[in-house]
């Protein structure tokens, strides 16, 4: 096994997934929750 230097260290990038993206996801989690829930329970303007 070889071990790595310091620079190449530097240039690990770790996978998973970014807080960007986590919160794309949870944004369009929350409009087709209010989509579904408009369908569902319409309620009158006033």
């Amino acid at each position: 096994m070889k071990e790595l230097s310091q620079q190449e260290l530097k240039e690990v990038s770790g996978g998973g997934i970014t807080f960007g993206a986590a919160a794309l996801v949870t944004m369009g989690v929350i409009f087709v929750i209010g989509i579904v829930d408009g369908f569902v329970r319409p309620l009158k303007c006033q």
